[in-house]
Parts: C-alpha cells; structure tokens; sequence
C-alpha cells in the first residue's frame, strides 16, 4: 500500500484540472452591469501591474539564491528550490485571477438570486486557489520524492520548501503593506479630506485598496498556504527518512527498511486523501446551500474532514502502522476543525454582535468607537 504515494503527482493534476473547471464555471458568470465592469476592470488591472512588479523584483532573488544554494548544496537542491518559488508564485497568481473574475460576479448573484446564488459563486472563486494550491503542491512534492524519495536523496526535497517558504514571505509582507497603506489613505483622504462615503468608487484610493486586498489577502495568502502545505509534507517526509531504526521498528511494523519507506509515503498519500475528501466537500456545499452560507460552510468543511479521517484510519491501519499515527492524525483534524469554528463563533456570532449592538448607542463597553461608556467621557479629543 505505500506505493499508494506514486500517485501523488496525478492526483496534483486532478487537482488543477478540477481547479481550471470552477474557474471557467464562475467566469461564465454574469459580470453585472456597465459600471460594475468597468470597476472590477480597474482593480484588475491595478492588482496585475502590482504582481507583474513583485514578481519581476522576485526574480532576482530567486536567481541569486538558487545560485548560492547550487554552489553550496547542490544541483538537485537549486532545482527543487527553483521549482518551489514558481509553484508558490503560480499558487497566488491563479488565485488572484479567480479572486478578480469572482467579487464582481458574487455581488451580480447576490443582486440577482440572492444569498444561495452568491454562496456559491465566492465559494467557487475560493475553490479555485485551494485546489490550485492542493494541486501544485502534490504534483511538485510528488514528482520531487519520485526522483529523490531515498533517505540518502530526500534532503534535496527541502529545497522545494524553501523555495515557497521564500516567495510567501515577500508575498504576504509586501501585500499586507500596500492593502493596508491604501486602506488607511483611502479612509483619510475620502471620508475625512473630502467627504466621500466609505468605499465610493469615486475616491481612487478605494479601487487601491480593493486592489490591496486582492494582492494581499488572496495572492500573498496563496503563497503562504501553499508554503504552509508543501512544508509539512517536507518535514515528515524528512522525519521519515532520518529517524533511528528503531524507533522506525516501533512505529511500523515489519523491516526496516520497509518502515522508512512507509513514513516517507504517507504524508503523500494522507494529502492525497485529503484533496479527494475537499473535492468531495466542495460538491456537497451544492446540497447545504439553503442552509445558510455560514452553516454551509460550516458543515461542507466538517464533511470534508470526516471523510478524511476515514480515509486516514484505513491507510494507517493497511499500512501496518499503530494506532498511536492515527491518533496524531485525529488530533490535528480536529484541532484544525475547532480552530475553524472558534474563530467563526467570535466573528459572526455572539460576541460580535454584541459588539454591533453597543455600536448603536455607545453604551458599554465598545472596543469599535474606543469609549468606555456614554457617561465616560473621552480621556483626549481622539478617543
């Protein structure tokens, strides 16, 4: 059964090729009318000059680092890490391109078919950068273990790692900095200098900051879920294949050198897993739709990770391996499930409501207006 992790690079293809299908589902979407195609152009266009700037400056550093680590570890190593940088950079690009085609068709559904309808556009819009990410991942691991998957090998695959750990640093800083610069200067120079409302198309610096969000939280995100991804399968595959033998005897059963092979596999095989149980999920969000978008969401997500943990129990247990992997497994599933429902209870539940509700009249507690009560008055005249 560890063979199982051969399969990874085809199940990264079947990743992207899902994910060039919702992409083309949402793009035949409706855009709107003139004027909202006219502003999503803009921001477009604003967010690709932004990128094609990043990248270009990127690429110096990559050609610079790849040749240090060429010198100093390798050709194989330079590779991977090359191989990385460009996967990183695809895994936010495509995402971006996604993100742009699906905001305006998401409020042209939610105009027209309302709530459900909307739903489903921006989950598509999400599905395309996370399959993206999945898909690229598993392909360029994959192909990487294929060719250096024995424990003499496997520490040319930390390039690859590398490589995305490098892009989703400049990409998430530099556009964590621009989105935030042009929202702070568009509520600055609009609403107070010149008294537009709060993101009115009419003040450029709004069209700046819908670009900086796009930049930022879905090009740079991209990058940094994608290094977050390839990097824990790095860093198992490299447990595997630097463990002592035996603690490798008391983790698998059976030889040796089988027992590392297993270890080496089964990050692979367990993302592998987990992108079929998504694709699965994705579908589902079809049938919670009318549930409400944060219960679909909700359970869609919780779904996809039952179905992983099946899939998980029956590879671990075909492998031979003992339970105590399962458990681990188990553990960090849900610890990312209560993550997940942790931060959707503080953002769209009772405590933020509570926090709108004293919005209205300032009384109590309101970390929103920065005053303590209606009968506190403020300490300095910007409180």
């Amino acid at each position: 059964m560890e063979q199982l992790g051969s399969f990874a690079p085809y199940l990264g293809l079947l990743g992207l090729i899902c994910s060039l299908f919702v992409y083309v589902m949402v793009s035949r979407k409706s855009p709107g009318n003139q004027t909202m195609r006219e502003i999503a152009n803009l921001i477009e266009t604003g967010a690709m000059a932004f990128l094609r700037r990043e990248y270009t400056i990127l690429a110096g550093f990559i050609v610079i680092v790849a040749a240090l680590l060429g010198w100093q570890l390798g050709v194989p190593t330079m590779i991977c890490f090359i191989s990385g940088a460009i996967c990183s950079i695809l895994a936010g690009f495509i995402g971006m391109i996604s993100a742009t085609k699906a905001n305006v068709r998401t409020t042209e559904a939610a105009r027209t078919g309302g709530a459900g309808a909307a739903l489903l556009v921006a989950f598509g819009g999400g599905t395309v950068m996370g399959l993206a990410v999945a898909g690229l991942g598993l392909l360029g691991v994959g192909i990487f273990a294929a060719i250096y998957g024995t424990p003499e090998q496997a520490a040319n695959i930390n390039g690859f790692a590398m490589g995305a750990s490098s892009i989703a640093l400049f990409a998430r800083v530099g556009g964590g900095i621009y989105t935030k610069a042009a929202d702070v200067g568009a509520d600055l120079v609009g609403k107070v200098e010149a008294g537009i409302p709060e993101d009115d198309p009419r003040n450029p610096g709004v069209i700046a900051d819908n670009v900086g969000d796009n930049v930022g939280d879905v090009a740079g995100m991209g990058a940094d879920i994608f290094e977050s991804y390839v990097s824990s399968m790095v860093a198992t595959i490299a447990i595997g294949a630097t463990m002592q033998l035996g603690d490798l005897g008391a983790l698998v059963t059976g030889d040796p050198v089988r027992a590392r092979t297993v270890l080496m596999s089964l990050p692979l095989i367990l993302a592998g897993i987990g992108l079929i149980a998504s694709l699965i999920g994705d579908v589902s969000i079809q049938i919670s739709k009318n549930w409400g978008s944060a219960a679909a969401l909700r359970y869609s997500a919780w779904f996809a990770a039952a179905l992983f943990l099946g899939g998980a129990y029956f590879v671990v247990d075909g492998l031979g391996m003992g339970t105590g992997i399962f458990w681990a497994v188990l553990a960090g599933n849900i610890a990312g499930v209560a993550i997940g429902f942790v931060t959707e209870y503080y953002t769209s539940m009772q405590p933020i409501r509570r926090i709108a509700e004293a919005s209205k009249s300032g009384a109590g507690p309101n970390i929103i207006k920065g005053s303590r009560s209606d009968s506190s008055p403020p300490r300095s005249r910007w409180c």
